[in-house]
């Protein structure tokens, strides 16, 4: 028998609103008006588990985040059993979301792409939700599909693409769903192949032009993620049997993705794994008591390393997770499930290393912002 929803879940809050700030109005610029040399830009991503925005200004064929924000706020908690965003994750978002909009009154933040991913795709009560949330915080947050979120995690790791790769597989692992884009760059001159997977940002079926596109073998959006893989599991009492059911579970949702099916090559195959799963492993292998992203994105971690990082987790337990400091009192009830997924994934194709990138959705959308404004430099 399922378990009765309470009165209160899925209605919007009604109680005194600390922080109401509906007032004045974001405005967003015309895209026919151009961007000034100095402009800010912020980009937000809202997924099932966390709120994180950046903002920052053009630098040549990057950018200079100038401030930042990230809190668990977790959204989506409960919309597995219900189906529906509680009142109180509702709220604590809400909250969330008055801090980043003071942020960006505070610089003067008129360029801004502020989006919202899985929980908000799959609740019942989603519009409400974004009606309150415009209603108390004034930012325009959008809803996007799976694809555009698959192709601007893609576009963040482009500068990462090794120029001996000539198959790339990125993998990010979220919340909520896991994004997976096998990239075939056999045909695109090493020289081009950051500028060929830029272009992705416009669609994975790109014409033809002067610049050649990287070729989308196949993606997929598993709705599984940190977050949603863990509650499917919940009931699970053995650490070490729920950790192993959560990872041929999340393989068997890979059946049916092409690269899959037809295996993957040894020579010129890249993994690229972006999310806070596969930088929290790379800095406990790193033995990091501080989190430093210079020595994280970009960082090489074979098999075995991860492997090894894995082990250690399950030797310590679920106490002794929530007492290391290397795990983080916000990760330490989904970093099982998340090694579940990046277990999987390394079982599955036979690479001996993975890619580690510090980065995501949110610089996913400010590289195709800026771009699109012509504000950064080509890269090689």
């Amino acid at each position: 028998m399922a378990p009765r929803r309470p009165r209160s879940a899925g209605a919007l809050p009604k109680t005194a609103r600390p922080g109401r700030v509906g007032k004045p109005k974001l405005v967003e610029r015309p895209a026919t008006q151009p961007a000034e040399p100095d402009e800010l830009y912020a980009a937000l991503d809202l997924g099932t588990n966390s709120c994180r925005m950046l903002i920052a200004r053009p630098q040549g064929s990057q950018f200079q985040v100038v401030d930042s924000f990230s809190k668990a706020v977790q959204l989506g908690q409960g919309l597995e059993t219900y189906g529906r965003l509680s009142r109180s994750s509702m709220a604590r978002t809400v909250q969330a979301l008055q801090i980043c909009r003071r942020k960006i009154d505070t610089h003067g933040v008129k360029r801004m792409r502020l989006v919202a991913t899985e929980a908000c795709r799959r609740a019942k009560n989603a519009r409400d939700f974004m009606r309150y949330v415009r209603r108390e915080t004034g930012l325009p947050l959008e809803i996007i599909a799976p694809e555009e979120e698959a192709r601007l995690a893609v576009i963040s790791c482009a500068s990462l693409v090794s120029p001996k790769s000539e198959q790339v597989l990125v993998v990010d692992i979220g919340g909520g769903s896991t994004e997976l884009v096998w990239i075939d760059l056999e045909d695109v001159p090493p020289g081009d192949r950051a500028r060929a997977i830029m272009r992705l940002s416009e669609g994975f079926n790109q014409p033809e032009g002067p610049i050649p596109a990287a070729r989308v073998v196949d993606w997929i959006s598993v709705p599984l993620g940190v977050a949603t893989l863990k509650d499917q599991f919940a009931d699970v009492e053995d650490d070490a049997a729920r950790f192993a059911l959560m990872s041929w579970f999340f393989e068997e949702k890979l059946a049916d993705f092409a690269p899959y099916a037809s295996g993957s090559p040894q020579e010129g195959f890249q993994i690229i794994g972006t999310s806070g799963t596969v930088t929290t492993v790379a800095a406990c292998h790193l033995g990091l008591k501080r989190y430093d992203r210079n020595r994280v994105d970009g960082m090489m971690m074979t098999s075995a390393q991860i492997d090894a990082v894995i082990r250690t987790f399950l030797q310590l337990g679920p106490a002794g997770r929530r007492a290391d400091p290397r795990i983080g009192r916000d990760r330490h009830t989904l970093i099982m499930s998340g090694a579940a997924i990046l277990q999987a994934l390394m079982r599955v194709w036979p690479t001996d290393q993975m890619s580690v990138a510090d980065r995501g959705l949110r610089e996913g959308l400010l590289y195709a912002q800026m771009a699109g404004d012509g504000m950064l430099e080509e890269m090689e």
